[in-house]
């Protein structure tokens, strides 16, 4: 027989939709607050000239500026305010889970539970400013190199970082409101936005290719079959988990016999997420980007030449240590987000423990155990879904937009938003079958 969670979910259709006043709201106010995000990606940065800049930009394409203008909806390429995007934000956050891991002072914070979550919130925001301020001024230094500036100088470097950091503290803000008033994660979102807002101009220039014959028709079609297969792939492997089933003792109180339980502790098979491609691939590009802004010197070492060569997008080389760095990050990432020695203590603590498996040590080596396998096969599907529009990009030289990173961002925010929008539906139908619980109570 169906649980009562069960029943509201198969109940869930357009007509509960309409009645979600509330969830309503929250989806005006989502899309009203990405619209103010799209539209500040066109409004340029002042004093560059913007002729100037679209072919110095032309010139340093395929480095990690190309990353940097996938995940920002093409601010970068226009040098908009935005340009920055919520990059800083991520690349802080990321510093913060690393530094808990080793200073006791931030762990002992993630311990303290919705203090010190809002504490180590506050710290982000801080580092967020300072990577802001640091990119902003690293990036004026670069465009002043490239002559794209009107007036170089001390005034535009101010004024570059100023716009720049302000833009990123504006989107911080922004997403932070989209999490509180919204629905989904804001951050998410916002980067979801800028990925997705490219994808009909990168198809409108497939089938202009197809038109004029460099692309085959044949090609094209198996281009669109492959996504949507990728994209199945995706869905399936993020959601997969291993379920190791938790046992929790009988305890008489009174004259009862309460507890023994079982429940299960769920381990994804990709926890990483999407934080090893970004890694390395923005370690990959950082060669190319600088030797792109330094021009064709003569003063650069022939062996900076070779390495920015050999390891360009495309090349053997290049294949093997993207899909070696992703692997290794798969590992490193996992064991700061999941620590099994933590687990097995908490299990421990209340009583819980796995069949089979003697509480403690030997509980957290089981874990490890199978966490570790998890990973392995989590790697691997990263490495294939990364590889994949690399091959097409060199084998058939389409304009593959989507690549590994970007599509697992899009997926995985699709899949959380329709849970959240579902959860709130599912809410809604709880609190009205409450309030017909009240009124039949008071009419008895």
């Amino acid at each position: 027989m169906a649980s009562a969670a069960e029943q509201l979910a198969s109940n869930l259709n357009l007509s509960a939709f309409a009645k979600a006043t509330e969830l309503k709201q929250r989806l005006w106010f989502t899309l009203a607050a990405l619209v103010v995000y799209r539209l500040g990606t066109y409004i340029p940065m002042p004093g560059i000239d913007l002729v100037q800049y679209e072919a110095a930009f032309r010139s340093v394409q395929g480095g990690i500026l190309d990353m940097f203008n996938m995940f920002s909806g093409g601010a970068v390429q226009r040098m908009a305010i935005f340009a920055l995007n919520i990059m800083p934000y991520i690349s802080a956050s990321i510093i913060m889970q690393l530094m808990t891991a080793v200073s006791p002072h931030l762990a002992q914070l993630k311990k303290e539970g919705e203090q010190g979550r809002k504490q180590i919130n506050q710290y982000t925001r801080y580092g967020t400013v300072a990577l802001a301020s640091l990119q902003a001024y690293g990036i004026a230094v670069g465009l002043e190199a490239a002559n794209v500036v009107l007036d170089p100088g001390w005034f535009f470097r101010l004024t570059t970082v100023i716009t720049l950091a302000s833009g990123t503290v504006f989107l911080m803000w922004l997403g932070e409101q989209i999490t509180a008033r919204g629905v989904g994660n804001g951050i998410s979102l916002i980067i979801f936005s800028g990925i997705v807002a490219e994808l009909p101009r990168a198809l409108v220039q497939a089938l202009d290719m197809g038109r004029e014959g460099i692309l085959p028709g044949y090609v094209i079609i198996g281009l669109l079959v492959l996504i949507v297969t990728v994209i199945f792939a995706i869905v399936f492997m993020e959601r997969s988990q291993r379920r190791l089933l938790v046992q929790y003792p009988k305890r008489q109180m009174g004259n009862k016999m309460m507890g023994g339980e079982k429940s299960h502790l769920p381990l994804k098979l990709n926890s990483a997420g999407v934080i090893p491609p970004i890694f390395a691939s923005s370690l990959l590009f950082l060669p190319a980007t600088m030797v792109g802004f330094a021009g064709s010197s003569p003063d650069l070492p022939g062996w900076v030449t070779w390495l920015t060569t050999s390891i360009g997008p495309g090349s053997a080389l290049y294949m093997l240590l993207y899909a070696s760095g992703i692997a290794f990050f798969c590992f490193f990432y996992t064991s700061i987000v999941f620590n099994p020695e933590d687990t097995a203590d908490n299990l421990k603590k209340y009583g819980g423990f796995i069949p089979g498996i003697r509480p403690g040590k030997r509980t957290a080596e089981y874990i490890d155990y199978v966490l570790t396998r998890l990973t392995v096969v989590g790697a691997m599907y990263l490495v294939a879904v990364c590889l994949l529009p690399e091959y097409l990009r060199v084998a058939y030289q389409i304009p593959f937009y989507f690549g590994g990173t970007s599509l697992l961002i899009v997926v995985s925010v699709t899949m959380d938003t329709v849970a959240q929008i579902q959860s709130h539906l599912l809410a809604h139908q709880y609190e009205g079958l409450i309030k017909k619980a009240k009124l039949r109570g008071a009419r008895r």
